[in-house]
């Protein structure tokens, strides 16, 4: 009976859906920290389908999310101010892979997919990679955008999670890398 009750319990965890209401912070994956500005119903092949409406802060562009593929699509709060240490402490843990012997393609393909899973986890090993990668050598242009895109997602939604200015948060950063140490 124990074991039907904790079966029950996962089940009833997973059926209950995240939901956003307007003016709420909500993070996009690849696209970063957004508002929810509306929640529409429209039609579509006959079907009545209900939308959040989210405007990117970064650049403005406004993207339509299904209500119910919120689990799908990746979209998830900001993360709360208890887990910037996690994410700091994830910056200033060793790299296990020694990316130097990796073609930059393929270094992109994993950085990208990585970046495109919505956790800021990721996101910021892909970051700590690259700048510490970009210590040694240069990176390609595809790194150099992957890197740009990884330091806009992480600063945008550490600021917003601290409540700080997005400039303080950047530097918080950077004085997690010691140069010399990176260098060895």
């Amino acid at each position: 009976m124990t074991e039907k009750k904790a079966k029950a319990k996962v089940k009833a965890k997973k059926s209950k859906k995240r939901t956003f209401q307007v003016g709420d912070l909500a993070v996009y994956p690849a696209h970063g920290v957004g508002e929810i500005i509306a929640i529409e119903s429209r039609s579509i092949s006959g079907e009545k389908h209900d939308f959040y409406i989210m405007k990117v802060i970064e650049n403005g562009m406004t993207i339509m999310i299904p209500t119910n593929n919120v689990e799908s699509v990746g979209l998830r709060d900001v993360i709360p101010k208890k887990e910037v240490a996690k994410v700091y402490a994830v910056m200033q843990s060793k790299k296990e892979a020694n990316t130097d012997n990796q073609t930059w393609n393929r270094r992109y393909r994993e950085y990208m997919d990585k970046i495109k899973t919505g956790s800021l986890y990721d996101v910021a090993e892909v970051f700590r990679d690259l700048f510490l990668l970009k210590l040694n050598k240069d990176l390609s242009f595809g790194e150099r955008k992957l890197y740009d895109t990884a330091q806009i997602l992480l600063v945008r939604e550490l600021s917003t999670a601290k409540n700080i200015d997005e400039d303080a948060v950047l530097t918080e950063i950077e004085s997690l890398f010691d140069p010399e140490e990176a260098k060895n």
